[in-house]
């Protein structure tokens, strides 16, 4: 059992929770995630570790309430307990001093580059993070990139604050601007993750995505999560999360991440009558 600290709600349907997990703060390294199970008949769903307190003995995670479970994890407060927390699970992301690096978060992608971000502005790189949102409304975490970052781009979508655009539009322009950039990561919805490796591939700009495929165990037995790479067929619990864009077939993935939508609208609809809902 791991309980909640602190929860805070960061945007509508943005929720995020401090969970008290010694073993996992100590060991996790940025670009790693867990996998969460709220009860005994829980579903098990990969979050990333979005930050940590060794000290505290804590870790966060961000979760859109999207599907039931992350639904059913935003009723939770603190000091309730959440069943199963497995991690750190995945592999680290590559840190190195690689010059200028391109941090892209779409949506909740943006608390997921924030780790990854800080360990590359440790390392000695220039960061420059962009951070895509629809609206204002949904705009989080911007000071905190800011604290690791060398500058900060907002985009919206309909302009209500920052960029008018896409993610794409905002790195579009620093190419266009004749920025020398080393490294593009990537994190957000797999549609925002295609079109900037598409962006990138003409230039030569090496690009790395992190993938959420459906996931069941973490641990590369159930298959679920597979994806390919290039030629090859890889796991992304245990290969990844994070890959060349410029190999990944996203396609497949968007098709496959398709594949339960009819049952994850039944499990919402249900737990909904359950709760009194409808």
């Amino acid at each position: 059992m791991f309980k909640i600290l602190h929860k805070e709600k960061l945007a509508p349907q943005i929720n995020l929770f401090e969970v008290q997990a010694k073993r996992i703060a100590k060991n996790a390294k940025p670009g790693q995630f867990v996998i969460v199970r709220l009860h005994e008949k829980g579903e098990r769903v990969p979050l990333t570790i979005a930050d940590k307190d060794i000290e505290r003995g804590t870790i966060t995670i961000v979760a859109q309430e999207v599907g039931k479970t992350t639904h059913e994890l935003g009723t939770y407060k603190e000091g309730d307990y959440i069943y199963d927390v497995l991690g750190p699970l995945g592999k680290p992301s590559h840190i190195d001093k690689f010059g200028t690096v391109v941090m892209i978060g779409g949506g909740v992608g943006v608390a997921e580059i924030y780790p990854v971000a800080k360990a590359m502005k440790e390392a000695g790189n220039y960061v420059i993070s962009i951070l895509g949102f629809r609206t204002k409304e949904l705009v989080f975490w911007e000071d905190k990139l800011k604290q690791v970052s060398d500058e900060v781009i907002v985009t919206t979508n309909d302009g209500s604050y920052g960029m008018k655009g896409f993610t794409t539009h905002a790195l579009q322009k620093l190419i266009d601007e004749g920025r020398k950039i080393d490294l593009v990561h990537a994190v957000g919805p797999t549609i925002m993750m295609k079109f900037i490796a598409e962006l990138t591939r003409p230039f030569g700009i090496k690009t790395i995505v992190s993938l959420n495929p459906i996931m069941v165990d973490g641990t590369g037995m159930c298959g679920a999560c597979r994806v390919h790479v290039g030629e090859e067929v890889k796991f992304a619990c245990v290969d990844g999360p994070e890959f060349d864009g410029h190999l990944v077939n996203f396609d497949e993935l968007m098709h496959r991440l398709e594949y339960y939508k009819d049952l994850e609208k039944i499990s919402f609809e249900k737990w909904k009558r359950e709760k009194g809902m409808v």
